[in-house]
């Protein structure tokens, strides 16, 4: 799964999760609302737990917030699914005796390394009280 899909499957499960407030959801309810199996939903919330965005039990009582939505970042989802992987790959074997092949990968890097910087800044102020809202999800349940 790249990381697109993987993000939004984050943020989905965090907005499930604030918008039912200390509803017990479990990974098959919400594998329902966001259309994957919960195998999907049930990794991605570790994830989530372990970089300290939900608390999680086993069983019916599945996961709930660690913190008020308003503090939570899309950033800090962004960065629990997936902070190792760079946002643009420069492909792997461009040709070293070409003018332009053995230059791509510097000339791109800056820019890309530019545009992630503007995603990054971008996700750091919204947080997920504002996704919410954007949803419109007084009850998701």
């Amino acid at each position: 799964m790249y990381v697109a899909s993987r993000f939004a499957i984050a943020v989905h499960i965090l907005a499930l999760l604030g918008a039912t407030q200390g509803a017990q959801l479990t990974s098959d309810w919400m594998a329902g609302s966001i259309g994957v199996h919960p195998v999907i939903v049930r990794n991605i919330t570790g994830m989530l737990r372990r970089a300290g965005l939900v608390h999680t039990q086993q069983g019916a009582a599945g996961a709930q917030l660690a913190h008020p939505l308003a503090q939570i970042t899309l950033l800090d989802v962004y960065r629990a699914v997936d902070s190792q992987r760079e946002l643009f790959g420069v492909h792997l074997h461009p040709n070293p005796y070409c003018p332009i092949g053995s230059k791509i990968k510097g000339a791109l890097q800056k820019h890309f390394g530019a545009a992630r910087q503007a995603l990054e800044a971008h996700l750091a102020g919204t947080t997920l009280q504002q996704v919410v809202r954007d949803l419109g999800a007084a009850s998701a349940r």
